[in-house]
């Protein structure tokens, strides 16, 4: 079923109009909205923290909180870009998103697994409440009054994360109800995503056959949790259509791979 790469564009919009569509998008969608991404061209070496690095102690978890407070200040002033409100007007089958900012929501996506969760929610490792990140922003100002201002000029980096190096006297809030542990309620790398939510995009990419397509735009499919929708449409003879700048895991798998702009191709689909 696969087709030369080197396919057009146009060959690649027309595919994919009027067919039953799963999306998955990555980081590369975002960074029209200013949030850069991990391995686009031109971006530097990142290396987020894992789930092993963050349960080690209260050192890596100041380490954490102390970046995250500040990014996020900044990730939730972002808004969707023209990328975000063309798939929200498109209406796939299932978008699954691997970005936690929660932009496609916020355009009003409606059937959309955000896969690894998402930064405006907070989790205890103990006992498990979720509460909003909102109000843990405002516990953290509280405890860390200047800490924004003196650290303005700190890059942002993906996921709500910031370049800072030095965040021992950062005070790090506990639990409000049992004194717990706060973790971003979103899937790091070291842990699993949960498998209720990998089974249902696995249904819908199962459910499109070869009149259906997948299509990942803005994601390297570096990462397995979602590289494996892609490999698994493939495999089923799905058509499958890459829309990234750079190279990705996929390309091999791909029906058509393209060398675009996320925004750009999106709007020309729905367009």
């Amino acid at each position: 079923m696969t087709i030369a790469l080197e396919s057009t564009y146009d060959d690649a919009l027309e595919l994919l109009r009027e067919r039953p569509l799963v999306v998955l998008t990555g980081a590369g969608l975002s960074t029209d909205s200013g949030i850069p991404d991990y391995r686009g061209p031109g971006s530097p070496s990142r290396q987020p923290m894992t789930y092993q690095e963050f349960v080690s102690g209260p050192a890596a978890q100041q380490r954490y909180w102390g970046r995250s407070h500040l990014g996020w200040s900044r990730m939730r002033g972002a808004t969707p870009n023209a990328g975000h409100h063309a798939l929200a007007q498109l209406d796939p089958t299932l978008l699954i998103t691997q970005n936690v900012d929660g932009l496609h929501e916020r355009a009003g996506s409606r059937s959309l697994v955000a896969l690894h969760g998402r930064i405006s929610e907070v989790i205890c490792l103990s006992c498990r409440a979720v509460t909003p990140r909102a109000a843990l922003q405002s516990r953290m100002s509280e405890l860390n009054p200047g800490w924004v201002a003196r650290h303005s000029s700190a890059a942002t980096r993906p996921d709500g994360d910031v370049d800072l190096e030095d965040t021992t006297d950062f005070v790090v809030p506990a639990c409000s109800d049992c004194g717990g542990v706060l973790k971003p309620d979103v899937v790091f790398f070291g842990e699993n995503v949960p498998a209720a939510r990998v089974q249902r995009c696995y249904d819908a990419v199962d459910a499109l056959g070869s009149s259906g397509a997948l299509l990942a735009v803005g994601t390297s499919l570096m990462v397995m949790s979602g590289f494996r929708f892609v490999r698994r449409a493939a495999r089923a003879g799905t058509p499958v259509v890459v829309v990234n700048r750079g190279a990705t895991r996929g390309d091999e798998l791909a029906t058509y791979k393209l060398e675009a702009g996320c925004s750009e191709f999106l709007a020309a689909l729905v367009g």
